[in-house]
């Protein structure tokens, strides 16, 4: 795969990724008459569903990562050259400010508008490190024995998030900062967003020195892009199965 590519990839894939929160966000915020748990229901349901379309529509272009942590994560695990870590990361950026003004036009709203939504605290922070953590922790266990499972998965994991953490599960530092373009409900203000990606480092970089000790790598050459190609690390694993089963 070139890498124009998988450059285009990853912006489109994030900038659709953005416009689904972000628009969903909106959208149930409208219709919800003020009832708050029923918007963040909307927002999550819509958010999963999407997280995982997406990741099927692109996964064997660019291993759909459309999230700086798991590109960096990917680059760790030598599953990426090191050298596209950051053209992923800016169009991953770019994406993410493109799909907020997609979602904005839709809804009739300027491109752009600056987040006024307080996000702070030890608390949040705390819990931002957490859904991060959760979330690598899927990406990277689930890729490496079960990959075909991986966008259901980790689109699974993002919706309880929604719910289990108190900062709502970002889990995505590009995310995070576009988000601070929208003072829709699922803004976060500007000032705010340092926090957030600290934290959403750290949870990540935890998630993969700890299950990259828990799971061996993938087979060599059985990556795409990033992304366990299925067929190829399911033949290797029953092969080496086959080869230690007990004889009769």
């Amino acid at each position: 795969m070139t890498l124009a590519r998988r450059l285009v990839a990853e912006g489109l894939g994030t900038a659709l990724l953005l416009a689904v929160v972000v628009g969903s966000a909106i959208m149930g915020d409208r219709l919800a008459g003020g009832n708050a748990a029923i918007a963040l229901l909307v927002n999550a349901i819509a958010s999963g569903c999407g997280l995982v379309v997406l990741i099927l529509m692109f996964g064997s272009v660019s291993g759909a990562h459309m999230n700086p942590v798991v590109t960096l994560s990917e680059v760790w695990q030598r599953n990426l050259p090191a050298a596209l870590a950051l053209p992923y990361v800016a169009m991953q950026a770019g994406g993410a400010f493109a799909g907020v003004a997609l979602a904005h036009l839709m809804f009739g709203e300027p491109a752009f508008t600056a987040a006024t939504q307080a996000r702070t605290g030890a608390a949040l922070w705390w819990s931002e490190g957490v859904a991060t953590f959760g979330l690598m922790a899927t990406i990277i266990s689930c890729a490496r024995t079960r990959p075909a499972v991986t966008p259901y998965a980790a689109a699974l994991y993002i919706v309880a998030g929604y719910w289990f953490t108190a900062s709502s599960s970002f889990a995505n530092p590009a995310l995070t900062l576009a988000r601070a373009a929208t003072d829709s409900c699922a803004g976060i203000r500007l000032a705010d967003v340092p926090g957030y990606v600290c934290a959403q480092l750290g949870g990540a970089a935890l998630a993969t020195l700890v299950f990259s000790w828990l799971y061996p790598p993938a087979p060599a050459g059985a990556t795409v892009g990033g992304t366990v190609a299925p067929g190829e690390f399911d033949r290797a694993v029953t092969t080496a199965s086959q080869a230690v089963a007990p004889r009769a």
